[in-house]
């Protein structure tokens, strides 16, 4: 009897620490409005030249669009004129990118990034 008791003690000690670990590495629950527009912006910097608006920053930047239930739109302009939108799903982080050239009238996708793949790690 004292044997069964002892091996029922172990089991559940191993399942709460099993518990627990899982719950120390995992993501926040949701994205806010903040951590879409830190991600797409350290995403922009790190993917798009920005020397050419040292002189005239207004001609490249990074802005909060829409938000709906689900995503925020994050919008960044290009010194040509170009426009990418981020859509960031609030649950998981996923972001979808549509360019739009307004001049050329053409809208395409893009591809999609993980935000938290841009967020700063906050130890």
């Amino acid at each position: 009897m004292r044997h069964i008791f002892f091996s029922l003690v172990f089991i559940a000690l191993l399942l709460c620490s099993c518990h627990d670990q899982k719950t120390d590495s995992a993501q926040p629950a949701a994205i806010t409005a903040e951590m879409a527009y830190e991600g797409v912006n350290n995403y922009c910097h790190n993917e798009y030249d920005w020397s050419v608006a040292e002189s005239n920053p207004s001609i490249m930047y990074v802005e909060m669009g829409e938000e709906t239930a689900s995503e925020y739109k994050v919008i960044f302009r290009s010194y040509t004129g170009a426009f990418v939108y981020f859509y960031v799903e609030k649950t998981s982080g996923t972001t979808r990118m549509i360019e739009y050239v307004p001049t050329l009238d053409v809208e395409s996708e893009a591809g999609t990034i993980n935000l938290f793949d841009y967020l700063e790690k906050k130890e």
